[in-house]
């Protein structure tokens, strides 16, 4: 059985346990969910052990580990620019569009009341974001390692990303050895996240067992159509790529969506950016992109430009809040948004990888960490529609930069 198949046999029997637990009217099991639930949390905090040094190992083997030069020179300004313009875009689209429809869904109060008290003892952080002044000074920190205790992600990022950019300035014999240190770091990190998933039916069992006994059979209809919305949000920006193609990239509409068909089914169904690379090329030689552009920026966007992925996981926060009766402020709304963009350009080349690193955001909130392991529970479907979006996207920079190139 495949490991989708698995995810989702424990996510449908968690559903259905919960669901017919909610249905009984037996007052000697009331403690059921309560003793289930440890479980889920231990499979989530196993996740949670290995975000730090993934982002660490992720980004100093992107930036420093690409030949003298590194991968930043590499793209150079234009590109760099293009991905981060994108995945702003995605981002504010996120932020705007979002939460009205996540409000939309329908979850009962007192439910929602429930979940959140049988979460409140492991939830560590706070809702209270610090003042600007504070945030700001903060950003570059004083103790790195204690950047790293603390969860403090985003000035541990900054610290980490000037460390790579130094490296580039050392001798290469030097050089090389760090970042051969850091590479076995990423690379035994996704052993040990391939040995957690291979749990994660167990894990979601857990989490999604005392969600169905709180929520009751309105369980099926809220996590449903918080598929559908988010699903057709990633759609709909998707097709905003064609006219980028076609006004900019100066190419037919029918020949590009024709192109990009392939590559846009194999990433549906494996959802693996990396798995449809060789389809991109594929699909950028039929578009007579040239190679010298398709050659450098496909590989790259795999690797660092996650365009979709801000939809997906910056709905799927608002959700979790939603669903546990968290009021978020549009500041907290905005600071998510950001924060989860920001993110995606380290987020491992993996399905689901995303959801590996957003533990942080959620700490930093005061959200139920346990939240990222519901998600995960119906991440396929999502998941299926981002990896879409993502190829999508990187022929699409492709075309525009060839376009430029000319």
């Amino acid at each position: 059985m495949s490991s989708s198949a698995r995810i989702l046999l424990g996510l449908a029997l968690g559903l259905i346990g919960g669901i017919g637990f909610s249905l009984l009217d037996a007052s000697s099991a009331s403690k059921l969910p309560s003793m289930i639930e440890p479980i889920g949390a231990l499979w989530v905090n196993a996740i949670r052990m290995t975000v730090i040094p993934l982002l660490m190992a992720l980004m100093i083997t992107a930036i420093a580990g690409q030949g003298n030069t590194g991968i930043v020179a590499q793209l150079g300004g234009k590109t760099m620019a293009l991905f981060i313009s994108m995945i702003v875009a995605s981002s504010l689209f996120s932020f705007l569009v979002a939460p009205p429809l996540i409000a939309m869904l329908s979850i009962d109060p007192e439910a929602s009341r429930r979940l959140l008290e049988s979460t409140a003892m492991e939830n560590v952080g706070s809702s209270e974001l610090p003042p600007f002044r504070d945030w700001l000074i903060a950003l570059i920190p004083i103790n790195p390692i204690r950047a790293a205790a603390d969860n403090a992600v985003l000035p541990l990022m900054i610290f980490t990303g000037l460390f790579s950019m130094a490296l580039l300035q050392i001798g290469n014999e030097q050089r090389e050895h760090v970042v051969g240190f850091f590479s076995a770091i990423k690379e035994t990190m996704f052993v040990l996240i391939a040995w957690i998933m291979t749990l994660a039916p167990i894990g979601i069992f857990a989490l999604v067992f005392p969600l169905a006994a709180t929520l009751g059979v309105s369980a099926i209809n809220v996590l449903g159509s918080f598929i559908v919305i988010v699903c057709a949000l990633i759609t709909a920006f998707t097709l905003a790529l064609y006219p980028l193609a076609v006004y900019i990239g100066e190419i037919k509409l029918r020949d590009f969506a024709r192109a990009l068909a392939p590559a846009q089914i194999i990433g549906f169904s494996t959802r693996s950016s990396l798995a449809a690379l060789p389809a991109c090329f594929t699909a950028t030689e039929t578009l007579g992109i040239s190679n010298k552009v398709s050659g450098v920026v496909l590989p790259i966007a795999v690797t660092l430009f996650k365009f979709a992925s801000p939809i997906g996981r910056t709905a799927g926060t608002y959700f979790v809040a939603s669903l546990y009766g968290i009021d978020l402020t549009n500041y907290e709304l905005f600071i998510i948004a950001a924060a989860i963009g920001l993110f995606s350009f380290y987020s491992p080349a993996i399905p689901s990888g995303g959801l590996l690193i957003m533990a942080p955001v959620y700490i930093s909130l005061g959200l139920p960490v346990q939240g990222i392991g519901i998600l995960i529970a119906v991440d396929l479907i999502v998941d299926m529609f981002i990896t879409a979006a993502n190829v999508s996207a990187n022929v699409t920079v492709a075309a525009i930069l060839s376009k430029k190139a000319a």
